[in-house]
């Protein structure tokens, strides 16, 4: 599959289709489109049943405290992600040439790129949160946000800060942005060495769980056994990989990247310049929010739109008839 160019698609018409993950979701998400379109809350549904519990409720009335639990969050954004592009595609609207998703975003590309059912990928992604909030004790990890500083540069602010202690760059945003994680003082340490080599800004995040590296190495290897028997097919749209940026075709190359993503950064930025070199005309953001939207904006020279309110989706569906600028790269 990767040998997979421009030629696979109509290079008039060939749209990436994205999928948003954990920070993406708010109370109230996705309510305007499922006054237009009942599949919303009918995925929900689906969601819940699994569960246990009424997940649309809650995404809808809160509390805000309980969404952002990661074992919550992380079905909720699945269902919400889905359910976006259900809803668009009912419409028979920009079929997909290329998918990708921001680390929990990649379960919603699978699903609906059919490599993953819906029901199997709700089960994981709630025991995925789990086995994330339990990997490290409250308050001994976190993540912090560089802004204004190269890749280089964080990684470097990264080796001199870790002073033993687990720090790596976790989500290459966009150029510019850059998520660190490890243990608390480590990424403290680094905020500060980042502000003096010259960040615009250096925040720690109001996060418990500190994603995408070392410390989520046990956390990956209780994943591993859990995904073992899980169906995983290879999908009928090509799905990019956070942490190769490659496609997988096999259900073992498949569990393998969902496995390595759970210690390895969210190379977002590579991500994209893949797809954009892939020759796509655009790229559709699908699920609540407009996150990703606004990081493919500093890294693709293309049009990037979001779908997750009715208002968006005139301009989303007349990108159909957009030329190609990239026609013609690999």
């Amino acid at each position: 599959m990767e040998a997979m160019t421009e030629d696979a698609m109509n290079p008039r018409k060939a749209v990436a289709f994205v999928f948003p993950g954990q920070g993406s979701q708010t109370v109230g998400m996705l309510r305007a489109l499922a006054d237009a379109h009942p599949i919303v809350t009918e995925t929900f549904a689906e969601a819940s049943a699994v569960l246990g519990y009424d997940l649309w409720a809650l995404a809808q009335q809160g509390p805000e405290q309980a969404l952002n639990r990661t074992a919550v969050t992380q079905p909720a954004l699945l269902a919400a992600d889905v359910a976006c592009y259900r809803a668009f595609r009912a419409h028979g609207a920009l079929a997909p040439a290329v998918m990708a998703g921001h680390s929990l975003g990649e379960y919603a590309a699978l699903v609906c790129a059919g490599a993953l059912d819906y029901t199997d990928a709700v089960r994981l992604v709630a025991y995925r949160g789990e086995l994330m909030q339990a990997a490290v004790p409250e308050g001994e990890g976190a993540m912090a946000a560089i802004l204004g500083l190269a890749d280089e540069a964080v990684e470097a602010v990264c080796r001199e800060s870790a002073a033993g202690d687990t720090l790596a760059a976790a989500n290459y945003n966009a150029p510019g942005q850059v998520v660190i994680a490890g243990s608390r003082a480590a990424v403290e340490r680094a905020a500060l060495r980042a502000r003096a080599a010259g960040a615009k800004r250096a925040i720690v995040l109001p996060v418990s769980v500190p994603s995408h590296c070392g410390l989520m190495e046990g956390a990956a290897e209780a994943f591993a056994e859990r995904l073992a028997p899980v169906m995983v097919r290879e999908p009928a749209v090509p799905v990019i990989h956070n942490y190769n940026v490659q496609y997988a075709s096999t259900g073992t190359e498949i569990r393998e990247a969902l496995i390595k993503q759970l210690f390895s950064p969210v190379r977002w930025t590579e991500t994209i310049r893949k797809v954009v070199g892939l020759g796509v005309c655009a790229i559709v953001e699908c699920g609540p929010g407009k996150v990703l939207t606004g990081l493919n904006k500093r890294i693709a020279d293309c049009p990037c739109v979001a779908i997750g309110e009715p208002a968006d989706w005139a301009a989303a569906l007349s990108l159909g008839d957009v030329p190609c600028a990239s026609e013609g790269r690999e």
